[in-house]
């Protein structure tokens, strides 16, 4: 006998299956096929959906380049401070906003030209056969798509979607935009290329490239863009330094249309070389602006002194008066020249001192060689002091961080500390020559006030002419010098490997990597819905269910009936299934044999719910015993809902019931089956109290007189689980058999098992795992025959009908 002690272990034990869950994930592989095929198919719409992206990249160098023309008289000094501080300063220079809406505005990169690819609209700048020149104080339609399709070579049609009252315009001489009124619908309007439109949301000329190619009928369409925001995109651009030079610098931009790339990489080079360029003859403009201004007076005053020479030389022997004057008038323009070098130079240092307090921007100052100053301290100060003013000022735009602003103006300072402090060493020095100057002139002086008074007038005239004739000459040298060096100077930037169009230079889309994402998606979503129906599900799959929660024997397992009739093992008695019968059969005498179980024997076959196979196992259990020629009966104690009438194509009419109320013998309730050895007896008409027609006599008596009768004697009962006829009946039965069935029967009816087996109310209980497919999946059904629905149903409910076509193929095979 079994210990009670043994089932309560079993009962809440839980552990994860993985065999099982391995043979469940099998089993799905329809949901794996599915799901692969649906996330291979999204990702292939997507990689043909995708514009290809290109790399581009073009390569520069950064080289002070020094003016071959630099003497000690052309002393113009400009330098970005190194070629280390240069590379910095460009790459900042190249991601910044004020440079960018320089290159973006030359190249116009805010207007889209377009055409309709297979599956969405597509970059066609450098394709499109033609350009439009627009008027840029005019306000443009600003982000919607104008279609423009060409009639013939020489006209075009324009074609605007207005959705709306109301559209906005751009204009971008201000970077400004407004709102105009339109009137919503299609606007279409026929232009000739080259003529001038102009419309209250559209202002440009239309002109065709050279070798334009085919495009009459073609359709393109224009966008205008927000500028700003234009411009924000290219501000993106890559700019590193190569590890190995540092001077070496590589420009990369990503996108979907290459020629556009090329074209900004190289511009943005080119604009950078100008401004660079620019900077570097910022020196030289400024000294040559400053003698510009000085020489407009100096003409002036020279061409007065002339003038008043020209005059005083009128009817006189010039030649007599000049003849005793000529020594003094050399000798005073000398020291007058050396007067006005050391004044000039004064001039400038005060001019300077003063420039060094006011002001906050040093790029204007004029070179010190406009004065004639050719101090090394005070040149390379000053060219520094540019330098800075002017990279804080190319900053201001890229760069956010007020510790770098700082640190440049902490430069600014020292220099111009030092400046100062150069300017009055050297006002000390040129002070003290003016000086000794002024005595010399004041001692000559006083030798020409000796002269006759012609003389004396002479060259007092001759004495401003030569003079300011001096000057003048001396500032059209170094205006010249100035123009010499400006000519000379080269820029610092270099291309080495300019932007090209070569073919290639496919960096995306990543298709392997969205097939691998497809692969990866694709087994993940059905694996985590099987991992949650195989959490979820608490049906019984396989014996080690079994064996987990009870320890009640388990003596069979009966394979899944894929026939249309139950009566499998008469049907096909050399296939699997009626093997597996043939097993329980063994199981059944040995159970018997052990009891001691002499005569007729009896079995009882119940489950816990409807749906799980009595009937189907009743009927073959019981036909393996017939065929082996044992009398064997099939007795159908199911009174609430019979069924077991309907396999053997009997009626239902006379049965246990007739018997139980004494209507009929029990000779006039057997019915002989075409299986020889084989009888049934069905329940009869549906009673209005069958569990107390169980609990009666009459079902003790009906089993005695049956065993006189049969060797075996098996009662179809119903689902203990549901009602208490079964307990009834066990007190007539020698061994109990416990239908359980593979994805239906749940793990807590094992309890319910248990716990009648505990307390008595069944006995010699063993356990037949029915339907079971070692890839069976969760929730499948299965072709009994025999249903009482599902487990949520209740048992008195009536069970679908079978189909139509199932009841003709079983009545034809009957026949």
């Amino acid at each position: 006998m079994l210990d009670i002690k043994d089932f309560s272990i079993f009962e809440n034990q839980v552990s994860f299956d993985f065999k099982g869950f391995l043979i469940k994930i099998g089993s799905y592989w329809r949901w794996f096929l599915i799901s692969l095929l649906i996330t291979f198919t999204i990702a292939y719409q997507i990689n043909v959906r995708i514009e290809k992206i290109y790399g581009m990249e073009t390569l520069i160098s950064v080289k002070e380049e020094s003016n071959p023309l630099f003497t000690s008289n052309t002393s113009l000094v400009f330098n970005w401070g190194g070629t280390s501080d240069q590379v910095q300063t460009i790459s900042t220079t190249l991601q910044s906003r004020s440079h960018n809406e320089l290159v973006v505005d030359k190249l116009q990169y805010y207007i889209d030209y377009l055409v309709q690819g297979k599956y969405n609209l597509i970059d066609a700048y450098g394709a499109v056969p033609f350009y439009v020149d627009i008027d840029k104080s005019k306000g443009q339609l600003a982000g919607s798509l104008i279609g423009i399709k060409f009639l013939n070579e020489n006209e075009y049609e324009i074609r605007i979607p207005f959705e709306n009252n109301t559209v906005s315009l751009i204009s971008y001489s201000t970077n400004s935009q407004h709102n105009t009124t339109v009137v919503p619908g299609d606007f279409v309007k026929k232009y000739r290329v080259g003529e001038q439109v102009s419309l209250p949301f559209l202002s440009w000329k239309l002109h065709i490239k050279d070798n334009p190619g085919f495009y009459k009928g073609n359709e393109y369409f224009v966008r205008f863009n927000n500028f700003d925001a234009t411009v924000s995109r290219y501000k993106g651009i890559n700019v590193r330094s190569d590890d190995k030079g540092g001077s070496i610098i590589t420009l990369a931009m990503q996108g979907n249309n290459k020629a556009r790339m090329v074209e900004y990489l190289n511009s943005t080079v080119k604009m950078l070389m100008k401004r660079q360029l620019d900077s570097k003859n910022q020196f030289a403009t400024n000294t040559i602006e400053f003698i510009d201004s000085t020489l407009v007076a100096m003409e002036s005053q020279l061409k007065e002194t002339g003038e008043e020479l020209k005059s005083f030389r009128k009817g006189k022997n010039i030649y007599d008066i000049e003849e005793g004057g000529e020594k003094f008038s050399n000798q005073v323009l000398e020291y007058d020249v050396k007067k006005d070098e050391v004044s000039r130079k004064l001039a400038y240092y005060n001019s300077l001192k003063s420039y060094l307090k006011s002001s906050v921007d040093y790029s204007k100052l004029p070179a010190p060689s406009v004065a004639g100053i050719e101090d090394p301290n005070i040149v390379v100060n000053i060219s520094k002091l540019i330098a800075l003013s002017t990279q804080r000022s190319e900053m201001a735009y890229a760069v956010k961080s007020d510790k770098i602003f700082k640190d440049f103006d902490s430069q600014m300072e020292a220099v111009k500390k030092v400046l100062l402090e150069n300017i009055a060493s050297a006002k000390s020095s040129l002070q003290f020559d003016l000086a000794t100057v002024n005595a010399k002139i004041n001692q000559t002086e006083s030798s020409i006030k000796r002269l006759p008074d012609d003389q004396q007038e002479l060259i007092k005239i001759k004495r401003k002419y030569d003079l300011s004739n001096n000057i003048y000459s001396t500032f059209l040298q170094k205006r010249s010098e100035a123009d010499i060096v400006k000519a000379a100077n080269l820029s610092d930037i270099r291309f080495i490997d300019p932007a090209k169009d070569v073919g290639g230079g496919l960096i995306g889309p990543r298709t392997s990597v969205n097939y691998v994402l497809a692969l990866f998606l694709g087994i993940l979503f059905p694996l985590v819905l099987v991992f949650i129906i195989f959490f979820i599900n608490d049906s019984i799959q396989n014996t080690e269910d079994i064996s987990k929660l009870t320890q009640i024997p388990l003596i069979g397992v009966v394979g899944l009936n894929k026939e249309i009739t139950n009566l499998a093992v008469f049907d096909k008695p050399k296939s699997a299934l009626s093997e597996s019968f043939r097993a329980i059969r063994s199981s059944l005498q040995f159970l018997y044999k052990r009891q001691h179980v002499e005569g007729a024997k009896t079995l009882m076959i119940t489950s816990s719910v409807s749906g799980e196979g009595k009937t189907f196992c009743s009927i073959n259990i019981a036909t393996v015993f017939a065929l082996s020629e044992k009398k064997t009966v099939i007795v159908g104690l199911d009174l609430r809902k019979p069924r077991l009438f309907d396999e053997f194509n009997l009626t239902n009419k006379v049965g246990i019931v007739n018997y139980l109320i004494k209507q009929k013998s029990i000779d006039e309730i057997i019915n002989p089956t075409q299986i020889p050895f084989l009888d049934v007896i069905v329940s009869g008409p549906i009673p209005p109290n069958p569990a107390e027609m169980i609990m009666s006599e009459g079902v003790g008596e009906l089993i005695e007189e049956l065993k006189k009768k049969y060797d075996y004697i098996i009662l179809d009962t119903p689902p203990v689980g549901l009602v208490s006829d079964s307990l009834e009946l066990a007190q007539y039965c020698d061994v109990t058999l416990y239908i359980v069935r593979q994805n239906f029967s749940k793990k807590d009816m094992i309890t319910l098992l248990n716990n009648r087996v505990k307390r008595g109310e069944l006995t010699n209980a063993s356990i037949i795992l029915n339907g079971f497919e070692n890839k069976a999946k969760y929730g499948a059904t299965y072709g009994y025959g025999y249903s009482y629905g599902s487990y949520s149903e209740v048992y008195h409910e009536e069970d679908k009908p079978k189909s139509f076509l199932s009841k003709i193929v079983k009545r034809f095979r009957n026949i």
